[in-house]
């Protein structure tokens, strides 16, 4: 989470807390600090509200809740809601029979390395036997993928990222640039001073990384795997979405 000089509020726990949910993006993200600077008021209040958040949609609200409990909560009220949400609170979907919870557990819980190693294994098992096999994925082995369960990646990436990472995120990144690949690199921070970015340890594993750092997709064999996931209809789709919807 965020960390910072404390931040000043005479709003109270409940009225900090019906801001964030009613704001916009950036008003949401204004108020990040607050809600961890002030988590001990809050963590009574995030059980209710979870509650009360559709756990079906877009909205990523709820997966900072989330986080904030996991990181601020004591022992028991971690596993209290781990055990509310066994699958994870995000409710996703596979037609191939993929259990995500293993993936949304490491996002809950922010190790996004672990997340995104466990991600590219995914996008193997949707490519099928021979990417599994040879270790990583064919872009022409993504037009077959379900478009559910890339659905499905997307939007868990989304919810525990405040919205930041994500191949809509990166899709809609890649617009924004034109559709120029090399000056998308940069803003991804997969390449700084024409050099690409060292794995893992030069990559930022937290919410401190650029907007559409996370996930990774190889770039050792050019820009076709991602192009390919991209096009997939099924995130063509959220990408155009998201390039819609107003900024802030």
């Amino acid at each position: 989470m965020l960390s910072g000089p404390p931040v000043t509020s005479t709003a109270r726990a409940d009225q900090l807390l019906e801001r964030f949910l009613a704001g916009s993006t950036r008003q949401r993200r204004s108020l990040l600090l607050q809600l961890e600077q002030r988590s001990a008021e809050l963590l009574p209040l995030l059980a209710d509200a979870l509650g009360g958040l559709d756990a079906t949609g877009e909205d990523w609200a709820g997966g900072t809740l989330v986080q904030l409990l996991l990181a601020r909560g004591d022992e028991a009220e971690r596993q209290t809601l781990l055990s509310r949400y066994p699958d994870g609170w995000l409710a996703v979907t596979s037609v191939c029979g993929i259990d995500y919870a293993p993936l949304q557990r490491h996002l809950m819980l922010q190790e996004f390395e672990a997340a995104d190693r466990l991600t590219s294994a995914l996008l193997r098992q949707l490519g099928g036997p021979e990417a599994e096999r040879r270790g990583y994925v064919y872009y022409s082995e993504v037009p077959p993928m379900p478009g559910p369960d890339l659905e499905s990646l997307d939007r868990l990436w989304l919810c525990y990222s405040s919205g930041r990472f994500g191949f809509s995120v990166q899709g809609r990144l890649l617009r924004a640039c034109n559709g120029q690949w090399e000056r998308l690199w940069p803003r991804l921070g997969w390449k700084q001073g024409g050099t690409w970015t060292r794995y893992p340890g030069s990559f930022t594993w937290s919410l401190q990384a650029p907007d559409g750092h996370l996930p990774l997709v190889n770039q050792l064999r050019g820009v076709r795997l991602m192009d390919a996931l991209l096009r997939h209809p099924s995130l063509a789709a959220r990408i155009a979405a998201a390039a819609d919807r107003p900024a802030g």
